[in-house]
C-alpha cells in the first residue's frame, strides 16, 4: 500500500530487497600466500516500467528500489515520486518492476536517444544531457553556502564511516550533507547508482537540496554535475579531480565544486562565492642549512 508523505502527496510502495553486498573469494598474493578475502558483489537489475523493459544497471544492491525511483528522476522520465505507484525488486529473477499511476508520456520519444556516458556500472543516459540547463535554477548564494571548516568535518566523517570500500574495495560513496550533519550515505559499484539511490531517498524523505551538499568518491564529470544540479543541490564536494565539461557545466549553472578533497586538503574549483574560507595556515619549509 502506498504511503503519503510528510506534504501530503502519495510516495510509492517499495519492496526492501537489499542484496548480500560481499562474496568471499579465495587468491593468491604476491607472497605466495593462498587467503580468503572479500570482493564487492556485482548484478545486473533489470528496470521494466510498466511491463515495458527500460535498461539494466549493474549494481551492488544496497538499495534497488530508491536506485530505481531515483534513476527515473534523474533520466528525468518521472517529475514526482508520486507519479509512481510502486517499485517491485526481485532478485530471484534480477528484476525490477515499476507501476505508475497513468503511465510515461512519451516514454518511447524519452528513451530514443542514448549517450554512452563515463559512468561505470551505468553506461548511458536517455536524452541530450544539456536540453534542460537553462531550466534549471539553484539558490543564491547568500543562502547556499558551505564553510571550510564544515567540509573539514564532512571529510572526517567519511573517512570513519564504516564502508564497503573498506571491507571490499572497489566501489564508489556518495553522501548528502546539511552542513556538517551526514543524512544519508549510499555505496555502489558506480558513482551514478549512488547518487541515483541518494535522488530516490531524497523523494521518499521529502528532502529539498538547496541547502544541502553531496559528497562522492567518484570524478565530477558533467553527468554528475548535471545531476546534482537537476536535484537542486548547489555544492559537490568529490575526493577526486575534474573534467573540462563538468568545470564548464558547473560555471554555467552557479554550482560550486570542491575537489581533490582529502584530510585537510581540497580545491575548489567553480562557485567560490558560496565558499566561506577559513585559510590554514602557510606551511613554510625550512631553509636547509648552507
Amino acid at each position: 500500500m502506498s504511503q503519503p508523505g510528510d506534504n501530503g502527496a502519495v510516495l510509492p510502495h517499495l519492496t526492501h530487497s537489499q542484496a548480500v553486498l560481499t562474496h568471499e573469494v579465495v587468491v593468491l598474493d604476491e607472497f605466495g600466500r593462498s587467503r580468503s578475502m572479500n570482493i564487492p558483489a556485482e548484478r545486473p537489475l533489470t528496470v521494466f516500467v510498466d511491463k515495458r523493459e527500460l535498461v539494466t544497471l549493474m549494481t551492488l544492491g544496497v538499495a534497488p528500489e530508491l536506485l530505481v525511483l531515483g534513476y527515473l528522476r534523474n533520466q528525468r522520465l518521472v517529475s514526482h515520486a508520486a507519479e509512481v505507484e510502486s517499485i517491485t525488486v526481485d532478485w530471484e529473477v534480477s528484476a525490477a518492476a515499476v507501476r505508475t499511476r497513468s503511465g510515461i508520456a512519451r516514454i518511447e520519444e524519452k528513451t530514443a536517444q542514448r549517450t554512452i556516458t563515463t559512468g561505470c556500472g551505468q553506461g548511458t543516459v536517455f536524452g541530450a544531457l544539456m536540453d534542460d540547463v537553462a531550466s534549471v535554477k539553484l539558490p543564491d548564494a547568500a543562502s547556499a553556502r558551505l564553510r571550510q571548516s564544515a567540509l573539514y568535518s564532512m571529510l572526517e566523517q567519511m573517512r570513519h564511516q564504516d564502508s564497503v570500500y573498506k571491507k571490499a574495495g572497489s566501489v564508489h560513496g556518495c553522501a548528502l550533507f546539511r552542513g556538517a550533519e551526514l543524512l544519508v550515505h549510499v555505496e555502489d559499484v558506480g558513482r551514478h547508482n549512488a547518487i541515483d539511490s541518494i535522488a530516490g531517498w531524497m523523494w521518499m524523505n521529502g528532502v529539498e537540496g538547496a541547502d544541502k551538499c553531496f559528497y562522492t568518491t567518484g570524478r565530477l564529470t558533467s553527468e554528475m554535475v548535471m545531476k546534482s544540479a537537476q536535484m537542486g543541490v548547489p555544492i559537490v564536494v568529490s575526493r577526486n579531480g575534474i573534467t573540462q565539461m563538468g568545470h564548464a557545466l558547473a560555471c554555467e549553472l552557479g554550482l560550486t565544486l570542491i575537489g581533490r578533497a582529502k584530510n585537510r586538503h581540497f580545491i575548489c574549483y567553480s562557485g567560490q562565492e558560496r565558499f566561506d574560507s577559513e585559510p590554514e595556515p602557510a606551511r613554510l619549509l625550512a631553509e636547509s642549512p648552507a
